[in-house]
């Protein structure tokens, strides 16, 4: 711990600088567990350094993500649970970046709270090692900013950073996308991170009881439900890159089915999803119910139970299941590649 640098007069102004050093003593082992070949710095730099490792890449690229977690952070402090909010935030950068077919290589973190309590920050921080563990990526560094009088002292929020590798002639493009190919989906593991504003809208979270378990959700209370971390498809996808010829990936975020899947098909496609194939998740029934919420609208805004689409040659498709599902995935079809100018049937 830096016991030279300290502030009395900033402390009365509600920064406690040696609160980061402390955090950063906390968080320093779980650092660890995501350090990968390439890393050559240690934490405290003013910069993380990787060495690039080129085996077997002859036209490297670089494919880089970021994002946050959201408004979901509130459900996070209302069960004053901090350790799996940081999944959320890698996995919203790495299952982006693993469209293109890049696989991730580091990640960096910003968190920025009202007051700084190390150990509240080395739970958030285990969150983003755990994903990165999950992703392969290591976190090389990162900044916590302590902003008394912009945060209330109990909130912070949380974004981060991932870059990821890939060589030009594997990139994932729709060019090769044809009528007939089929759409896989592979499960999510509930709301993620996207749609969270209209969430807590519905089951008024700040006011009305979220922490009662009910049989509806295997025992488990809404709040639980919602805070299960996002789902990370990395390794999977990567995996399946090794055998199958993908011509599309779609991230499915905010704005659901209708904004992200078109994403990966080329104009003049249009993606067909059987609705009745879908496997829809019982929070995403309690959610429409409980908020009137019309069916497209439900699908314009939420994974509904499918975090991401795979699009393969119907050549492919048992194959492509079969390594998904080795892999952890309980992959399924759900639709197939059509000539229509819309994009996207759900029907």
């Amino acid at each position: 711990m830096n016991d030279i640098s300290k502030s009395e007069s900033y402390a009365r102004a509600g920064v406690d600088i040696t609160a980061g050093y402390r955090a950063v003593e906390l968080m320093k082992k779980h650092i660890a567990s995501t350090v990968t070949p390439g890393v050559c710095s240690d934490v405290g730099g003013f910069g993380g350094l990787f060495r690039l490792d080129l085996s077997g890449i002859k036209k490297p690229i670089l494919v880089s993500g970021t994002d946050g977690v959201g408004t979901k952070l509130k459900l996070a402090f209302i069960a004053d649970k901090h350790d799996t909010v940081g999944i959320d935030c890698v996995a919203m950068c790495v299952n982006d970046v693993i469209c293109s077919g890049a696989r991730p290589l580091f990640f960096l973190d910003y968190i920025a709270c009202g007051k700084n309590v190390p150990e509240r920050i080395a739970d958030i921080v285990k969150g983003v090692c755990d994903g990165c563990v999950q992703s392969g990526a290591a976190l090389i560094g990162g900044e916590t900013a302590e902003m008394p009088g912009f945060y209330p002292e109990n909130e912070y929020d949380l974004a981060g950073y991932c870059t990821g590798i890939v060589d030009e002639d594997s990139i994932i493009d729709n060019r090769t996308m044809r009528e007939g190919d089929v759409i896989i989906a592979l499960p999510s593991s509930g709301v993620h991170s996207n749609g969270f504003s209209l969430v807590r809208k519905v089951f008024d979270v700040e006011r009305s009881d979220i922490t009662t378990p009910l049989e509806l959700l295997a025992g488990r209370s809404v709040l639980e439900t919602l805070l299960v971390p996002t789902r990370i498809y990395v390794k999977p996808v990567l995996a399946l890159l090794q055998k199958i010829r993908v011509k599309g990936i779609s991230h499915i975020t905010g704005g659901g089915f209708y904004e992200n899947i078109p994403r990966s098909v080329p104009a003049g496609l249009c993606a067909k999803i059987e609705k009745g194939a879908v496997k829809v998740h019982e929070i995403f029934r309690l959610i429409q119910e409980t908020g009137d919420i019309p069916e497209r609208d439900m699908f314009n805004t939420f994974n509904m139970g499918v975090g991401m689409s795979i699009t393969v040659d119907k050549s492919d498709v048992d194959s492509a299941l079969s390594i998904l599902r080795e892999n952890g995935e309980d992959a399924y079809v759900i639709g197939e590649i059509e000539k229509n100018t819309e994009r996207i049937r759900i029907c």
